[in-house]
């Protein structure tokens, strides 16, 4: 999946240690996929991450191609419903 990651997205990700590998998985096959609630061309996209003991990761993304990475971040709240 061809992603572009905005500055703030790649600030998150060195903060987090979320590996680019990590994130195009997500995007790329999510296991759900929830509408923003606040900005409609916007979309999350949520999958474990088995090198992270199966913890979800939030990848949210522009709904447009190519797709823009605004954020990212895992999602205590969601760690096994997904």
């Amino acid at each position: 999946m061809n992603l572009i990651y905005t500055k703030h997205a790649l600030q998150r990700m060195a903060k987090r240690k979320l590996h680019k590998e990590w994130i195009e998985r997500v995007a790329g096959n999510p296991s759900r996929i929830e509408p923003d609630e606040v900005d409609s061309t916007l979309e999350h996209r949520l999958a474990p991450v088995p090198e992270l003991a199966n913890r979800v990761l939030r990848v949210i993304v522009s709904k447009d191609e190519p797709k823009r990475v605004i954020t990212t971040h895992l999602d205590r709240k969601m760690k096994g419903k997904v």
